[in-house]
């Protein structure tokens, strides 16, 4: 069991645990896996770190929470936030849940590997739960240790981060931490498990409530459970809703829908697959929860996941992405209805998220083409052949689009011998006559289009490379940093936080992290695919 808190700047901390103070609990005190009902948490401490060490912190999540860096830098930081005390005010709990994996109603899952320490109300009022993600066994682990490894915790830690630097709504992390433990994990569930060294992250969010947090009363026929939980949910994270109410309900619902299509969006401009899309990883406040195999879109491919797990039906795959969250929010309407008996408000309510991905796809669309507006006749049109070529010629989607700002699409300019280039330069196979003929096509109408919103070209530039990323988390630049960390080599890691902060920003000294991912990384465990433990 952690220790309690000795005299500590982290002791000064504010902690007010309303989820646990206003919702009910499982009474049983002790931490055994089991099956928890008529609760929305358990309590269970973390398991204390052997040596715990700071492999790396966010500066920005740390001045949120009122940190400075003397006190992230502490050898008490690490002691709290890899597990082994307890500062004033926390009360560690686990989250009961449960939720559709690969489309299947898997019954309770709960948070097996993630213990929250307590929510802080920082200097401007703003709640923030603290999740230790790897820190031990909680009820819900199943047969699982509930540990983590340095090489996922690691990905976790960059990826919260980088997303948010790239205005993706998101959770953050604040630190990842070794804990001087060996663990056994077998990466690609084919009977070659291997010691690897444990890790914890910090995760932050104002909450950490998922779709199937919700759907596990009512799978179990628990209406007053479910509705303690969604008033809750409505008093402390909608208040501006008002005192809940069934018209109340119905207007949370369409809220999350907008939220999760907002989210989605983003994903979707960046280049981003999350991977595992179950209902207990989407977070009700529309933010990107749980990397776990993720990945990053390197040669355009809309059937492309990273989940070894996913590899046969490819339900989560990059193109699928909007119909599976518009799948998730159907099983949350079912959750609800209970509470609101009315099937067709709850079913126009659904269409708050079809209206809002399909506007907010369009609006990203034609930011990302350096276009004002988008207009459905020619640009659907356009934009379904751009991506036929990006696919066919596997192009980068991060450095194609990137670049595509610097071309003069004016009349006078010799911009159609660029664009190939450009699309000769951002590829990952040689372009075939077909492809060269494809492309010449796709631009000249393209550059009437573009000729057509008379942009000035430093108007036109600018507006594209605030949309349009040059640094994103590769899975290979993850992967290097990842092997340097495992010989105690945390500089990269570092570097990498550092170039990811300023995403759209030209940073002549860091090239190297935007260039196209190298041949030897093509099939590389780590920088492909990654199982569900990764």
């Amino acid at each position: 069991m952690p220790t309690e808190n000795h005299n500590s700047a982290l002791d000064n901390l504010n902690f007010d645990n309303r989820f646990i103070r206003e919702l009910p609990g499982d009474p049983e005190p002790d931490n055994f896996r089991r099956q928890v009902y008529a609760a929305c948490y358990s309590r269970a401490n973390p398991t204390p770190a052997q040596q715990p060490r700071l492999v790396a912190y966010s500066r920005e999540v740390a001045e949120d929470l009122g940190l400075s860096a003397e006190i992230c830098e502490s050898e008490d930081f690490c002691q709290v936030f890899a597990g082994s005390r307890l500062a004033k005010g926390m009360e560690a709990y686990a989250m009961c849940y449960g939720g559709h994996q690969f489309g299947h109603w898997a019954g309770q899952l709960g948070d097996g590997r993630a213990i929250n320490l307590g929510e802080v109300v920082n200097n401007r009022n703003q709640r923030y739960t603290l999740q230790l993600k790897g820190a031990g066994v909680t009820p819900y682990s199943r047969s699982a240790d509930g540990l983590a490894v340095l090489r996922s915790s690691i990905r976790e830690f960059l990826c919260s981060e980088a997303m948010h630097h790239l205005g993706v709504p998101t959770t953050r992390a604040l630190s990842v931490i070794l804990t001087g433990k060996q663990v056994v994990r077998d990466m690609f569930y084919d009977g070659n498990p291997q010691m690897e060294p444990g890790a914890v992250v910090c995760r932050v969010a104002p909450s950490f409530t998922r779709f199937g947090s919700f759907q596990i009363f009512t799978a179990r026929d628990d209406i007053d459970s479910l509705k303690k939980l969604v008033d809750y949910t409505i008093r402390t994270d909608f208040p501006e809703l008002g005192e809940p109410s069934i018209p109340v309900y119905l207007e949370w619902f369409k809220q999350v829908c907008r939220k999760t299509a907002e989210m989605i969006v983003h994903w979707q401009r960046v280049g981003f697959v999350h991977g595992v899309m179950n209902t207990d990883n989407m977070s009700i406040l529309g933010l990107t929860i749980d990397y776990g195999p993720y990945g990053w879109l390197e040669n355009y491919d809309p059937d492309w996941t990273p989940n070894t797990t996913d590899a046969q039906g490819r339900r989560y795959r990059f193109g699928n992405q909007a119909k599976i969250a518009y799948w998730n929010l159907v099983q949350l309407a079912n959750a609800l209805y209970p509470l609101i008996m009315r099937a067709e408000s709850l079913q126009q309510a659904l269409l708050a998220y079809t209206e809002t991905f399909d506007a907010g796809w369009q609006a990203m669309m034609a930011a990302k083409l350096g276009l004002t507006m988008f207009e459905p006749s020619e640009d659907d049109a356009l934009v379904k052949e751009l991506t036929q070529l990006m696919q066919a010629a596997e192009t980068d989607m991060t450095l194609f689009y990137r670049q595509l700002a610097d071309i003069d699409v004016g009349a006078e300019s010799n911009s159609p011998a660029q664009f190939l280039a450009l699309l000769q330069r951002t590829s990952y196979e040689p372009l075939t006559d077909d492809i060269m003929e494809q492309a010449t096509r796709w631009f000249a109408i393209y550059r009437l289009r573009s000729q057509r919103d008379a942009r000035l070209p430093l108007e036109r530039s600018s507006a594209m490379n605030a949309v349009n990323p040059k640094y994103v988390l590769r899975n290979y630049l993850a992967q290097l940093a990842i092997d340097q960390a495992e010989q105690s080599d945390f500089s990269l890691v570092r570097e990498l936080l550092d170039v990811l902060r300023h995403p759209y920003a030209e940073q002549p000294d860091k090239q190297s992290f935007a260039a196209k991912r190298p041949d030897w990384a093509k099939q590389r465990a780590g920088c492909s695919m990654l199982s569900c433990s990764s």
